[in-house]
């Protein structure tokens, strides 16, 4: 399909679990009301932000995947002709847990799901308690509507992340987020954090030639503002929409995927690269005599 029609659910989480995948899944119907074809949820919806902490009671909050969330998603992926992207935490056995993102086609089928690679360990985000980082490579999902890539939060500070995505055919590369600013922190850092940000996210559609959506979420949890900010950009890294910093939204917007083509033909860099020359980017660090 050259046109598709991609939905965002920017929004608040609670404490209750369940209350919060049926929200999203109330969100997932309005998207698709005005028209989405493809939605994406932001980073672990359905629970508060538990990583801010490093509580091992927060390791009930996780489930198979396919699981529980996935079951209910795909019914109303299925009910609604839609592709849903669903961001969750997975316990994949006993002490081993993933952050993972389910993809399921606009039939309600389990199309896969991708693991993060990338995990931080920041104050307030403390990942490197709960998540093993990925172990199934990065994914691209041939879903109804198109070849959707999925990179998740941390994964969005990775050029390598997005670059062997797209190689691998994504049309678009989807990143569901939760990530914000302590309270405490002055203006001017919260703006450059935020545009930090989103260049770099952006500098992956134009150095790609492919669309970009990262969907974040928004509230105030233990000293964190989630600053939302969710956007779309083209292939050339322009933005084509982006939510408030901090009103919940859901926002549809169509995307044109023949302006990869457009945008890769007039700006060859993918035409231009020297593979041959690239292979010191594998080593840790280049400080070898």
């Amino acid at each position: 399909m050259s046109k598709v029609k991609v939905g965002i659910v920017q929004m608040t989480c609670t404490a209750n679990k369940q209350q919060n995948l049926q929200k999203a899944i109330v969100k997932v119907r309005e998207a698709a009301a005005k028209g989405a074809q493809v939605v994406c949820l932001q980073e672990l919806f359905t629970s508060l932000y538990f990583c801010d902490v490093e509580d091992y009671d927060n390791f009930k909050l996780a489930e198979a995947i396919p699981g529980p969330s996935t079951d209910e998603l795909s019914k109303v992926a299925a009910e609604l002709n839609v592709v849903i992207i669903a961001s969750l935490f997975e316990k994949r056995a006993q002490g081993l847990y993933h952050n993972t993102t389910a993809v399921l086609d606009a039939d309600g089928s389990y199309l896969g799901k991708y693991r993060k690679m990338h995990i931080p360990d920041d104050p307030g985000f403390y990942e490197k308690f709960y998540f093993t980082p990925g172990d199934l490579g990065y994914k691209v999902f041939n879903t109804k509507y198109g070849r959707l890539g999925v990179l998740i939060c941390w994964d969005q500070w990775y050029p390598e992340a997005a670059r062997i995505t797209a190689l691998m055919g994504a049309d678009i590369l989807f990143y569901p987020t939760a990530i914000g600013w302590a309270t405490t922190q002055d203006e001017a850092t919260n703006i450059e954090q935020y545009n930090a940000w989103q260049t770099i996210q952006r500098s992956h559609a134009v150095a790609n030639g492919v669309h970009v959506v990262s969907v974040n979420r928004v509230g105030e949890e233990a000293g964190v503002k989630f600053w939302g900010g969710s956007f779309f950009a083209n292939p050339f890294g322009a933005i084509i929409q982006q939510t408030s910093h901090d009103e919940e939204e859901v926002v549809v917007q169509e995307l044109d995927l023949d302006k990869s083509d457009y945008y890769r033909s007039h700006w060859p860099f993918l035409r231009d690269r020297r593979i041959d020359s690239y292979q010191p980017i594998t080593k840790r660090l280049l400080d070898e005599d």
